[in-house]
This record gives structure tokens, sequence and C-alpha cells, in this order.
């Protein structure tokens, strides 16, 4: 009975969890969506509100119109003129009290995060922490400035080594280059890794152009 107990589990849990993540994401999206009919209402007209409020009601429509939004407001911030008009409302955040301490610190980690030109999470590797002999994935997320990089001798690199199996919680560590051994996994692959507990095992890197994998079950430091 356990057996068949757990067999189950494990074909419901998969699809459980993507709905939960998919409704999160809904909800998430619905609550924005409203908030901007609540301002909506203060500022327009009895009529115009109403029919805002109608609008609330309508079950998805929330999700489609704020995605609808952010795919408008990508297209507009990537041209020169809707960048003008970002630096002048960075500006504007940056110059009230208490707003621009939250505003500046949340914009420079989400910048250095998703930006598509920065480093961080780009490169998994393997690093012996939290003493030697004991090893465990980490991500790089750059360099070490200002007066931290003054002190420390050698090239160091700054990393995030998540915790098991909540990936969003960590340790922010600065090594020496020379400590890391680069992965040929992923960023996905190394996360899918560490959640699983090593369950889930990262297939092997592919071989070199011209070469062909070894067969399977033959040693491959095995010449000819």
């Amino acid at each position: 009975m356990k057996k068949y107990l757990i067999a189950g589990l494990l074909t419901w849990l998969p699809l459980a969890i993507t709905i939960w993540v998919l409704l999160w994401v809904q909800g998430l999206l619905d609550g924005m969506f409203k908030g901007f009919l609540r301002l909506g209402h203060v500022v327009l007209p009895a009529g115009a509100a109403e029919t805002l409020r109608a609008l609330g009601e309508w079950p998805g429509l929330g999700v489609v119109v704020m995605v609808a939004l952010l795919f408008v407001t990508g297209v507009f911030v990537t041209n020169l003129f809707g960048q003008w008009w970002l630096r002048q409302w960075d500006a504007l955040m940056n110059r009230i009290p208490i707003v621009r301490s939250i505003y500046s610190s949340v914009k420079q980690v989400s910048d250095t995060l998703f930006s598509s030109n920065g480093n961080a999470f780009r490169e998994a590797v393997l690093v012996q922490y939290p003493h030697a002999g004991s090893w465990t994935i980490a991500f790089v997320t750059g360099k070490p400035g200002g007066e931290v990089a003054d002190r420390l001798p050698g090239e160091h690199v700054s990393l995030y080594v998540p915790t098991t199996p909540n990936p969003t919680s960590g340790f922010f560590l600065m090594m020496p280059r020379s400590a890391l051994h680069p992965l040929d996994m992923s960023v996905d692959e190394a996360l899918k890794y560490i959640i699983s507990m090593g369950v889930v095992v990262p297939p092997p890197p592919a071989p070199p152009a011209g070469r062909l994998a070894p067969p399977e079950g033959a040693d491959p430091n095995r010449a000819g």
C-alpha cells in the first residue's frame, strides 16, 4: 500500500506544484491589475470608475493586461526616447526621501540579476565549502569592488552559495579565482541539481567536435 501511495504522489506532485506556481503568478498579476483599477477609481469620473470595476471582475483579464503592459513597457524603454524618460523617472524617484533608498537598492539588485549584459548567475562553479574537503556548487555573481577589493590579495570573485532545497536563501562568499573549479553544466542544470539534493544529475558534457564519446561502461581514461 505504501508503494502505491508513493507512486501516486510522485505522479501528481509535479502537476500540483506546477498549477500552484501558475496560480501564484496569476494572483500576483491580478493583484497588480486591480491596484491600477483602484487608482483609476480615484482619478476618473464615476461612470468610468464603474466600467473599471466591471472589468476587474473578468477572470484572467488582469494577466492578459499586465503581460501586454510589460511588453509595451519593454518596447518603450529599449529605444532612445524611452531611455530618456526612464532616466527622468529614476532621477525623480532618487529625489524623494526614504523612497530613494528603497528604490535605488532594488533597482541596482534587479539590474544586476536580470540584465542581459550582466554576469550575475551566468556561471556555475565547484568550491570547497564550508571547509576543506567538503564541496558544493556556487554561482559567480561578479567581482568585489571598492574598499573590499583593495584589501583582498590577488584576483577574487563574488559567489552565491544556495541552500537546499530552497535556493532563495544562501551565503555570500568572496574567494580567490584559483580556488574555483568551473563546471560545464548550465545554471539551470546546477539549480535542478541543488534543489533535488543531488537526485537529478545533469547529463555529461558533450564531447568536443570530432571526438566520439566512449561507449557506456568503458573506461574513458583508457587509450585506444
